[in-house]
């Protein structure tokens, strides 16, 4: 009788712990799922650093599918009428073989700004080492191709560059001979093989990858071996002879594409032989022919500037050794700058440059106005003579005459 009467509280203690049982296991079965749901999209979330919110005019890109190259919130200008992105100094330490992240993670994000082509201002390898042997020649070259070229090609993306000194250097002896021989050899080695096709226009490429010409959107390139301070007079005739073709006056716009700059503008290259000899004569003779943007690299520092009617890009690296701005002991950051052309209108050009640690674009005012190294000054884009202070002219005529102190 007893036990009748204390079955039914058996009953219900007995239906609360199996509840008990199946709310437990119900929750752990959850945290298993959400843990393996988290496991297989890890990959995808983006890194804290990584979005940038986009400026209040700017058209967000649509999101990658990898958080280490995420576009998701990058800030997207105005296309023009034609755009092409800027590269340069891609290299790590002599004989390297591997990459900066950054290197990896501009390649991948190129296609999202969806250029007409990309403009690489040379050092895609890190030669310029008489130690080196040409199977580490050709194995940075297999590298350069795995992480740059390659995924260029895949894209569909047309790739223009020039030499640098650490591609293969045109610097010769007394005699004349190339000191860097072995290293030129490789270089028109590798682009010269079929499979390795750039995907460009070319107009003229006799003498490609050193010194050609190439079309895009109605805009002729030219591209010159700038990896050593002096162009060789031969050389400069075929400059003028080709800057007066058919095709280069027939072209909406014209540039020029070499590594080492007209003048300095980082530290640790303002001295002769880090820039190209005279730097004066030749601006002239572009300006004579028109040619509205010489892009180079060689400094590790972006400084966009002008000087007479010749606009200068000097670009930033993606590799390693970044350097401070002439005045500055901030290094430039790694960065992409993505152009703009608009043939009517009367800037022409517009630059929206990327830091490629945070995806951020540069603000212009925040560079300096102007840069005075040894062989001249020049102005930020957006600056002109009548714009410098009294103060301003006298910090340059402290150092260089005042023919140099004009841009």
């Amino acid at each position: 009788m007893h036990f009748w009467r204390s079955a039914p509280r058996t009953l219900i203690s007995l239906l609360c712990g199996l509840c008990l049982v199946l709310i437990l296991h119900a929750c752990n079965s959850s945290k298993v799922s959400q843990s393996s749901t988290l496991t297989s999209t890890s990959s995808t979330v983006p890194s804290p650093q990584s979005p940038v919110s986009p400026l209040p005019t700017s058209k967000p890109i649509a999101a990658s599918d990898t958080a280490e190259n995420t576009t998701e919130g990058l800030y997207n200008p105005s296309r023009g009428d034609v755009r092409f992105v800027v590269i340069s100094d891609l290299n790590s330490a002599y004989g390297s073989t591997d990459y900066e992240p950054e290197v990896d993670r501009a390649i991948a994000l190129l296609p999202a700004w969806q250029p007409d082509v990309v403009l690489c201002s040379g050092d895609m390898i890190a030669g310029q080492n008489l130690s080196l042997s040409s199977d580490q020649i050709r194995a940075m070259w297999a590298a350069f191709d795995q992480h740059v070229a390659a995924p260029l090609r895949q894209s569909g993306v047309p790739f223009g560059f020039t030499i640098g000194n650490h591609d293969a250097s045109g610097a010769q002896s007394s005699g004349g001979s190339f000191l860097f021989q072995q290293e030129r050899d490789l270089a028109r080695e590798y682009w010269n093989e079929p499979t390795h096709d750039p995907g460009i226009q070319f107009i003229d490429r006799d003498e490609f990858p050193f010194y050609y010409t190439f079309e895009f959107g109605d805009v002729f390139v030219m591209v010159w071996d700038g990896s050593a301070a002096t162009i060789p007079p031969e050389k400069l005739d075929w400059v003028e002879t080709t800057l007066t073709s058919p095709q280069a006056r027939q072209a909406k716009l014209r540039i020029l594409l070499g590594h080492l700059p007209l003048y300095a503008v980082a530290v640790g290259r303002d001295a002769p032989g880090e820039v190209l000899n005279s730097a004066d004569q030749l601006r002239a003779m572009l300006e004579r022919h028109h040619v509205h943007t010489y892009i180079s690299g060689h400094h590790h520092a972006y400084y966009p500037a002008h000087k007479g009617n010749l606009q200068l890009l000097h670009t930033g690296l993606l590799g390693s050794g970044p350097r401070p701005l002439i005045d500055s002991d901030v290094p430039s950051p790694k960065t992409v700058t993505v152009v703009d052309i608009h043939f009517n209108a009367p800037d022409r050009t517009t630059y929206t440059t990327y830091d490629m640690q945070t995806l951020q674009p540069l603000e212009l005012d925040r560079l300096p106005r102007f840069l005075a190294g040894h062989n001249g000054m020049v102005l930020r884009r957006d600056v002109t003579m009548e714009d410098l202070s009294a103060t301003e002219r006298a910090i340059c005529e402290q150092r260089l005459s005042r023919e140099q102190c004009l841009a």
